[in-house]
């Protein structure tokens, strides 16, 4: 089942993105705190 193995990856990478943004939104919430733009991408 190669195809289950890319999802697992897929997942990784997700879950790797998310905890990313979350980090940076953490900054950029302690920066701007009026600024929540959960959308934004650099």
């Amino acid at each position: 089942m190669d195809n289950n193995k890319s999802t697992h990856e897929f997942v990784e990478k997700l879950h790797e993105d998310q905890e990313k943004d979350r980090k940076n939104r953490e900054k950029q919430g302690d920066n701007h705190p009026g600024k929540k733009l959960p959308n934004h991408k650099h």
